[in-house]
């Protein structure tokens, strides 16, 4: 389906309408300051919003303007951001916010451009920024939003080709735009938009995450039902036409947890290593699930490790990679630690920000 005039003003007052309505209260829609919403967005890349509120909430209350933010201890924003995972994001927000504050002024620029010139801000981030605190008619495209338009508009290419994707962002772009061209009337709510861009784009995000979700979409109750090709031609599980994803690898670890009186052993993994600057319990790869603990532990330390037990294993992924993480105690009397470690009270370990299994690790040993 190809959008005109009247379909698009049709399809932005259903969504306008419906949003206004069903918007969930959540704690970044009682602001339109573009750093609250900025922080908001980035926490948001994939992770779930009830993962993201007390984050965010956190968040601003420790470092509440862009100034906090480029001031703050690496340490501080990596503990305030444990956890969430893609930890480049938390880098480049404390990156940008530096550009910021040594810019002029040193307040968040207004410019869609000036915007995408800041670190870690990509498209649609910008978009979302400058739709939702300005009213700008900026385009959006994340995953829901593509669900959204390729449902409607019965866009049936992968959306990650080229060709599929700037048809997307053009039909966001005249969308938005006629949004803002709206003539709706003012609608009482306790949240706050900062007119019908903002509204329009925030009403996208929410279909694709609460109505026209990836299986079983609640076309029933969808605002867009009537407008929308999908739904007409009953394919609307077949849409998006993703490429099929690269297949998984296995990693396997072992990980070992020695403690030395009230003490324990651990490592901050180094600059120019993934997740560099958290903190973990030594570990090493090994090639199978098959691990021997006495022999991979020689690979860490070479002081004599007492009641060494396998404790459990622990399950995650990252990205296509499936990981074991097996799980050893064991304790030692050596107060020299090995290159690289050092000794550190369950007292420290709460205060320093820890890769996420390894966090979940003392938490199930009671450390914490």
């Amino acid at each position: 389906m190809e959008l005109t005039p009247a379909n698009a003003r049709r399809i932005c007052r259903h969504v306008v309408g419906w949003f206004t309505e069903n918007a969930r209260d959540l704690p970044w829609r009682h602001t339109l300051d573009p750093y609250a919403i900025w922080i908001s967005e980035i926490m948001l890349q994939q992770t779930q919003v009830k993962t993201v509120i007390p984050y965010w909430n956190r968040w601003m209350k420790q470092l509440p303007d862009v100034g906090r933010l480029a001031r703050a201890r690496e340490s501080t924003i990596l503990k305030l951001w444990e956890g969430l995972g893609y930890y480049s994001r938390v880098r480049n927000a404390q990156r940008a916010a530096q550009q910021i504050v040594d810019t002029p002024g040193g307040t968040f620029p207004k410019s869609t451009v000036e915007i995408l010139e800041l670190p870690g801000i990509g498209r649609y981030t910008t978009g979302a920024i400058a739709s939702i605190a300005y009213n700008e008619s900026a385009p959006i495209l994340d995953g829901n939003v593509i669900r959204v338009l390729t449902r409607l508009l019965g866009i049936d290419g992968d959306p990650k080709q080229k060709e599929v994707n700037e048809r997307l962002w053009a039909a966001a772009a005249d969308l938005v735009a006629t949004a803002g061209r709206l003539r709706q009337a003012p609608t009482d709510t306790s949240l706050k938009f900062s007119g019908w861009c903002s509204v329009f784009n925030q009403g996208l995000m929410e279909l694709g995450a609460t109505v026209c979700t990836p299986k079983q979409a609640k076309c029933t109750v969808c605002p867009l039902r009537e407008e929308c090709h999908a739904y007409a031609e009953g394919n609307v599980d077949q849409l998006p036409n993703t490429a099929t994803r690269a297949k998984t690898t296995r990693r396997f670890f072992g990980t070992f947890v020695i403690r030395n009186g009230k003490e324990f052993l651990v490592r901050q993994r180094p600059v120019g290593e993934v997740n560099s600057g958290f903190w973990e319990f030594p570990n090493v790869e090994c090639e199978s699930a098959d691990i021997e603990p006495k022999i991979a532990l020689k690979e860490l330390m070479a002081a004599r490790v007492m009641d060494l037990q396998h404790l459990r294993d622990i399950h995650h992924s990252i990205t296509r990679y499936r990981i074991q993480q097996r799980i050893f105690t064991g304790k030692t009397k050596a107060r020299s630690a090995p290159s690289g470690t050092c000794w550190r009270t369950a007292e420290d370990l709460a205060r320093l920000p820890f890769v996420s299994a390894h966090r979940k690790l003392f938490r199930a040993l009671g450390v914490l």
